[in-house]
């Protein structure tokens, strides 16, 4: 069973690896508002929540996740496999948005 505990600062920058900025990342975040991120592995939804509201100032509502398992790939005769990414479809409360072209400089 876990135990809830506070994670530290440090803990928490690990927790976000980097946001994910497509064309359906782009189009959900319009229509849902929702901003998606690449997450550690074993980070868990309120360490994401604390992660994205220690870093962006922001409000979260909500934290949905999942884990995105790794096509199989082949050069000749080797097959391999790319790794899993974890992802976090983080809701912002209204009114509240990351802007990151803006975070960026």
């Amino acid at each position: 069973m876990r135990t809830h505990t506070t994670p530290t600062p440090d803990r928490l920058y690990q927790v976000l690896l980097a946001p994910i900025v497509s064309e359906k990342a782009t189009f959900i975040a319009d229509k849902r508002e929702q901003v998606l991120f690449k997450v550690a592995p074993n980070a868990t939804k309120p360490e994401v929540k604390a992660a994205v509201e220690m870093i962006f100032k922001v409000q979260v509502e909500s934290v949905q996740m999942l884990v995105q398992k790794g096509k199989k790939k082949r050069s000749g005769r080797t097959v391999g496999r790319r790794s899993d990414v974890k992802k976090a479809f983080v809701s912002l409360a209204p009114g509240q948005e990351i802007n990151f072209s803006a975070e960026a400089k």
